[in-house]
């Protein structure tokens, strides 16, 4: 019995160190700059106010900017929504990775096409 447990120990330590939920994926494919989506594909100008309908999103206000790093291949009657930072007044935001729709943002300066169409996984939609 002791073996037992000691072989689901570490599952279960795992399972109560995370803390967070996997939400249902908005996309299977994204398109990046690089093969790690960790360049910055471009900056954008938000041109509305977005509230995040969860935790998947972020929060945007009026005229911030944001900084793109990957964009989900639009499927069906999905919209078409980017990941990205935002930067501006109001900076609570900042280094917090989310989802907004594109069609809220103006692209302001394209840093590199966003030319590599990788899969996403559960981690994509991963909330804390």
């Amino acid at each position: 019995m002791a073996r037992i447990l000691l072989l689901f120990l570490p599952g279960l330590v795992a399972v109560y160190a995370v803390h967070g939920i996997f939400m249902d994926r908005l996309a299977s494919k994204k398109l990046c700059a690089d093969d790690e989506c960790v360049y910055t594909i471009s900056l954008a100008r938000a041109q509305e106010d977005y509230n995040a309908p969860d935790c998947r999103f972020i929060n945007v206000k009026k005229g911030q900017q944001i900084y793109v790093y990957s964009k989900l291949v639009k499927e069906n009657e999905a919209g078409e929504f980017w990941a990205g930072s935002v930067y501006g007044e109001g900076q609570d935001e900042m280094g917090i990775v989310g989802y907004f729709p594109s069609n809220l943002v103006k692209e302001q300066r394209v840093y590199q096409e966003a030319t590599k169409e990788i899969p996403t996984t559960d981690i994509d939609f991963f909330c804390e």
